[in-house]
């Protein structure tokens, strides 16, 4: 599914400018891109391990997709985790949890979710694919790889690989183009903005990982007049809540309106209850 989907979307797009690795300079279309996952294979056996780093990251994802392998990416020089056995019929994702909430766990994913999860994004945020994404965060990650990886792959919004996320490489990756969209978490933006270095072409900045402070908030509104939007979501769930208001937030407590294609209400003990088609 993931595949076909992928090799849809290159032929939409074909030698429009898929990915840009802006430390090395080098680019691919998604005709490049797509023969690129074409060659070789993503790794022996059914789990593959891909390091999230650089553009080999994204091939190494489409191959993955192509062999039908299940897909556990991890962070530069991260120990392959222990996976046990048995997993379900037509898993071809696993996730790491952040840990935030205790042990880091293992969440399995079939590709109608995966593809769910990018749907909700893609319309709720009104993700664009003439404005490329700046890569500032893991691709590893739940968020980075929901905000990053699957619309570029099922989208077709070009992906910018920024490298380390520092406020000069930041501005280097950015330079050239007209509008661009940037998903951070807080402490970026605050170092970003602190540096005078948020890109006067980011046309749509997102927040996600962490509580985003209304002070900082309100100090790039100031600055720049560039809304930050408040995401909130989980490893298990995907994208749960957004701030789309065009104005910064009154209310640290607000998180948004949940997602396109998501639902939110109160269980009878008293949890919070997320029920949508890209929940796990």
């Amino acid at each position: 599914m993931l595949y076909d989907s992928w090799l849809r979307v290159a032929r939409e797009f074909g030698s429009q400018a898929a990915l840009v690795d802006a430390p090395s300079g080098r680019r691919w279309t998604f005709h490049e891109l797509a023969s690129a996952g074409e060659i070789g294979g993503a790794g022996p056996g059914r789990l593959v391990f891909p390091e999230a780093q650089g553009p080999e990251f994204i091939v190494s994802v489409i191959r993955a997709w192509r062999q039908g392998s299940i897909l556990c990416p991890l962070e530069p020089a991260q120990e392959v985790p222990t996976v046990p056995p048995g997993l379900p019929e037509g898993i071809c994702h696993l996730k790491l949890t952040s840990a935030t909430t205790g042990v880091p766990r293992l969440v399995a994913f079939r590709p109608e979710q995966l593809a769910a999860d990018a749907a909700n994004i893609f319309r709720t945020m009104g993700l664009r694919p003439d404005w490329p994404n700046l890569a500032a965060i893991s691709l590893a990650h739940s968020y980075g790889f929901s905000n990053l990886v699957l619309p570029l792959l099922l989208h077709g919004v070009p992906l910018i690989l920024v490298g380390a996320p520092l406020p000069e490489t930041l501005r280097t990756a950015a330079a050239g183009h007209e509008a661009l969209t940037l998903p951070a978490v807080p402490a970026l933006w605050r170092m970003w903005h602190r540096a005078e270095a948020i890109p006067a072409n980011v046309r749509l900045a997102i927040s996600a990982g962490a509580p985003l402070p209304l002070t900082l908030e309100a100090e790039v509104f100031a600055a720049s007049g560039l809304k930050i939007h408040n995401f909130y979501g989980s490893s298990e769930t995907g994208g749960i809540a957004y701030d789309s208001d065009a104005e910064p937030r009154k209310d640290a407590a607000e998180v948004g309106a949940p997602m396109h294609g998501v639902e939110v209400g109160i269980s009878e003990d008293g949890c919070v209850e997320v029920r949508g088609a890209a929940v796990a």
